[in-house]
């Protein structure tokens, strides 16, 4: 980005490594976003000193207004592209910081793809000035269009190297790569966690994913778009869900070897979905067909064999659970703002 290091909330007492927290400080890079909000609010409750860092390129400041009221909250404007503060200390490192719907992530690839790799090194370098675990959030885009079907962790992928998507697809897959690389080269603590289909609240109206794009048309009462045939397949794992994977992954008594995936098996095919949208939204809206895009994924579903039996984790919240809570939190966003209110779990 840059620019210099804005702070937006810098207390005394949180200059200091650990200062009033019994379980350290943890640095959030894409803390503003949809899912590092989320993960800056669990970590709080934990008992944790955080710090979020996030070029606010996607990541939105309100969604950070509640956790801006706590001493031990600290938010820093940085992009990780660029070179992070030498006197940042801190002792677990979360990197979230990377667009991750097809629109965010295309609008500026050569951006996406330094985020993943620039970013990544520093993120690893700080790891390694401060003898910090780090956990990496990876992507199901990995495996591309599977050949698979589900993917485990062994499966290679079936990616395109040079189309649309690649900027990002190439560029977690690299992250990857640098990461066992500093674990196997300077004994690095290392987590990886490839992460498929996730919604809930904070996710943006303009997101471009599926549930979110269902969720705001219905509300509107516009037609809902599909993309091909909407017989291609999706897993769809809910925020909360997911937070409570990353922390049982980083709390885990040894680092996995290999990335482990994270997201919720039930799989269900687009139009399975937009029906439950309507249905659920009570929308006059239609569903309307559009050309599938170019190397979009015909099946998606996880094996999560690993998380379930080394980190006793798997999802816990339904579909239609879910988008109650999502939903709920679209029609706040959309009709009642401000101030956003979220649905309680």
């Amino acid at each position: 980005m840059g620019r210099s290091v804005n702070v937006l909330k810098l207390e005394s007492g949180n200059s200091r490594r650990g200062a009033k927290s019994n379980r350290g400080r943890a640095l959030v890079a894409g803390g503003a976003g949809f899912l590092g909000s989320h993960l800056c609010e669990r970590l709080l409750l934990d008992g944790y000193e955080v710090v979020a860092l996030d070029n606010f390129h996607t990541g939105k400041r309100y969604n950070l207004n509640a956790l801006l009221r706590d001493p031990r909250f600290t938010c820093i404007e940085h992009d990780i592209v660029d070179a992070l503060p030498l006197d940042l200390q801190v002792d677990e490192i979360y990197n979230l910081a990377c667009p991750a719907s097809p629109p965010h992530y295309q609008a500026d690839p050569i951006h996406t793809f330094k985020t993943s790799v620039l970013g990544s090194l520093n993120l690893l370098e700080l790891a390694r000035r401060n003898n910090a675990k780090i956990f990496q959030a990876s992507t199901s885009e990995v495996y591309g269009d599977p050949l698979v079907h589900p993917q485990p962790e062994g499966y290679f992928g079936n990616v395109n190297p040079h189309g649309p998507r690649s900027c990002y697809d190439e560029g977690k897959r690299s992250a990857e790569t640098l990461f066992f690389d500093y674990s196997r080269t300077y004994g690095l603590d290392v987590r990886v966690a490839r992460i498929f289909n996730t919604y809930g609240r904070r996710m943006q109206p303009d997101d471009g994913r599926v549930v979110s794009n269902f969720i705001v048309q219905a509300l509107h009462g516009d037609d809902l778009t599909v993309y091909g045939s909407g017989q291609q397949t999706r897993s769809f794992c809910y925020a909360d869900d997911l937070i409570e994977g990353f922390i049982r992954l980083m709390n885990a008594p040894s680092a996995p070897k290999h990335p482990v995936n994270l997201g919720n098996p039930a799989e269900f095919t687009i139009l399975e979905l937009a029906t439950q949208v309507i249905e659920y939204t009570n929308s006059r809206s239609k569903i309307v067909h559009r050309p599938l895009p170019v190397d979009d994924p015909k099946q998606r579903k996880p094996d999560i064999s690993f998380a379930r039996n080394n980190l006793g984790w798997e999802p816990k919240i339904s579909l239609s659970q879910g988008l109650a809570h999502t939903t709920a939190y679209f029609d706040a966003l959309l009709y009642a703002r401000p101030p956003v209110k979220e649905a309680a779990m």
